[in-house]
């Protein structure tokens, strides 16, 4: 298959069989598939559902949360989760798309436990924050400190 951004419809006709297709086909805006692996966009009102429906299609493991900072591109920052279904040999990859100016999400650690660090880890190095974190403070950094070093408008010296 050609590795190109789809429509949900496309995706669903290239990928019938695929468990991630079909739980998610109601709620995906676009979706990639190349080198075997499966990439979805979702809304951010959609992340909790979409959650909840992978695990049901056969995802039991979330291999990590990150993010990218597009600046000065608009959405500015992307947050990305990998899962993996060991039963079905198989990876797939959700992307959130955020503003710059309301960089926030709903934590989807009440239905994945392990996002709890991915999630801290998140907000202490961009600055995204994730609503519903049951410990939602900095990991890496002091308390004190000022701004979130892997923005890229952040100073390479730091603030002084």
């Amino acid at each position: 298959m050609d590795p190109t951004i789809l429509g949900t419809q496309a995706v669903v006709e290239a990928l019938p069989e695929e468990p991630a297709v079909k739980a998610l086909s109601g709620i995906a805006s676009d979706a990639k598939y190349d080198r075997n692996e499966l990439t979805v966009t979702v809304p951010r009102e959609s992340l909790i559902s979409a959650s909840k429906a992978i695990r049901n299609a056969g995802y039991n493991y979330l291999e990590d949360v990150t993010a990218v900072d597009w600046y000065p591109s608009e959405p500015r920052f992307q947050v990305v989760y990998h899962f993996l279904s060991f039963s079905l040999k198989r990876r797939l990859r959700i992307v959130v798309r955020l503003a710059g100016d309301d960089a926030s999400l709903d934590s989807i650690t009440p239905n994945w436990p392990a996002a709890n660090f991915y999630e801290r880890e998140v907000f202490d190095l961009f600055g995204i924050h994730f609503g519903g974190h049951p410990y939602l403070r900095r990991l890496m950094m002091p308390e004190d400190w000022q701004g979130h070093p892997l923005r890229k408008d952040y100073p390479v010296e730091g603030y002084r």
